[in-house]
């Protein structure tokens, strides 16, 4: 803390939010494992806002060719949680929280330290981190890094995510993904570690959906289907 006229300025060093995008150097980058965890994550959170819908769809033209379709396990269901807005646009309200250990690093929600500093500011502090202060809470490149990450699984295991959602949702999906597919003999330990509630804020029902514990965690929230004839009435 230096005094500088009158003012009281807070000098820190905080290298990993100033980083650029391009310096893989300094940024831990997240690991396959938690790329996997916090997509499958956000995809049950999602399809756990729409699962209790009693909508029927009607496809087809004309009286005779018109279907009734549950949206529970329509196709349009499935897109929408997807890509409308894309699942991993999600990613980036996460943000690092460096006091924390492994995957719980990753959390929505300001870290312990990011909310000292606003409160710092809010008090009349002068805190200079070496970026405007409107830059404070923006994505940090290991969760953009995150976020690309995840487009790029959702696009190679689209064909896998079906599956799931047409013929094993009474599984659970991080297993079934994460573990049995993306990261097939890869390190699946952080599918272990219980996900960290939205810093600040009490967790609601669906932010907690995210915990990767037994197959059984959703069969009460997502229809279960395993006919192929999923979509109809």
């Amino acid at each position: 803390m230096i005094l500088w006229r009158g003012e009281v300025v807070l000098m820190l060093l905080l290298p990993l939010c100033a980083l650029s995008e391009d310096d893989n150097e300094r940024v831990k980058t997240p690991s396959l494992c938690e790329v996997c965890k916090f997509l499958t994550v956000e995809l049950k959170n999602r399809l756990h806002e729409t699962g209790k819908s009693k909508e029927v769809l009607k496809t087809g033209q004309g009286l005779d060719s018109k279907r009734k379709i549950k949206y529970q396990t329509s196709e349009l269901r499935l897109i929408e949680a997807l890509q409308e807005p894309h699942v991993c646009e999600k990613i980036l309200e996460y943000n690092i929280h460096a006091e924390k250990e492994g995957s719980k690093r990753y959390a929505k929600g300001r870290s312990e330290t990011m909310e000292t500093l606003h409160g710092l500011v809010a008090k009349g502090v002068k805190v200079e981190l070496g970026m405007p202060y409107e830059m404070w809470d923006k994505p940090s490149a290991e969760v953009t890094h995150m976020q690309r990450k995840c487009f790029s699984i959702v696009e190679d295991y689209e064909d896998d995510i079906e599956a799931w959602y047409y013929h094993h949702q009474d599984r659970d999906l991080t297993q079934y993904l994460c573990e049995e597919r993306v990261l097939q003999k890869a390190d699946a330990g952080c599918l272990n570690e219980a996900v960290e509630p939205r810093s600040g804020s009490k967790a609601s029902k669906g932010d907690l959906k995210g915990d990767t514990g037994s197959a059984d965690d959703l069969s009460n929230e997502i229809p279960v289907v395993n006919d192929d004839n999923h979509d109809e009435l």
